[in-house]
């Protein structure tokens, strides 16, 4: 039986297009059947009720985040919405921005056990090393890419971690997983540009990922 994903991506910061074929790349590389329908932050809470198999978010909270009131689409109470989602056994991926401009919303970041806090102003070449005996990444597939480098907040003591990132800024954590409820949490940092999304690290990275929040 096919698995169902809904997919959130793209925001105004990031290629909406880039993240689609990023996504459908990893997904024809995949042996599992997997269905991918598209929504719309707007949509989101809606179609969740669904029930799809798992979401992926790669869109960021902020609507218009260079206007001078600046909105956002995620409140507590969506957030809650999706937590329970998660609870009853739904898979969540939170990837890249997917991440950001979150940290306020704390129904949805206690879920997450992180958040985005910064990236330095410049694209940077960010090396992503894996930690050892992490079931999401193969021993040793270090790589490095020209990323935004994103410098986040993550409780280790409650969550798996299996990337960590370093780049001329420093260092930070680039990916975890852990349970909640009966669903799975995974949270993956790279990529922003187009090179980074379809670099074939990163590629094996998102299949190891959507395989764990469908499961």
């Amino acid at each position: 039986m096919a698995k169902k994903i809904l997919a959130v991506l793209g925001d105004y910061y990031h290629r909406k297009d880039w993240a689609i074929q990023a996504l459908e790349s990893a997904i024809t590389s995949m042996e599992e059947t997997i269905e991918i329908e598209y929504s719309t932050v707007d949509q989101l809470v809606e179609n969740v009720a669904g029930n799809p198999d798992a979401v992926i978010l790669f869109a960021e909270n902020r609507i218009n985040p260079e206007d001078e009131t600046v909105r956002t689409w995620m409140d507590e109470e969506e957030a809650s919405v999706i937590a329970r989602y998660v609870e009853n056994g739904g898979g969540w991926l939170a990837w890249h921005s997917g991440l950001a401009s979150y940290d306020n919303v704390q129904n949805y970041t206690s879920m997450l056990h992180g958040y985005f806090k910064y990236h330095p102003p410049e694209h940077q070449q960010v090396t992503y090393y894996p930690k050892p005996n992490s079931e999401l990444v193969d021993k040793g597939s270090s790589f490095s890419i020209l990323d935004e480098h994103y410098f986040v907040e993550c409780d280790e003591t409650r969550t798996n971690v299996f990337l960590i990132t370093e780049s001329v800024d420093g260092s930070s954590i680039g990916g975890w997983n852990h349970r909640f409820g009966k669903g799975n949490v995974v949270c993956l940092i790279p990529a922003h540009l187009k090179e980074g999304l379809m670099n074939d690290y990163v590629q094996k990275l998102l299949i190891s990922c959507v395989r764990k929040v469908i499961s």
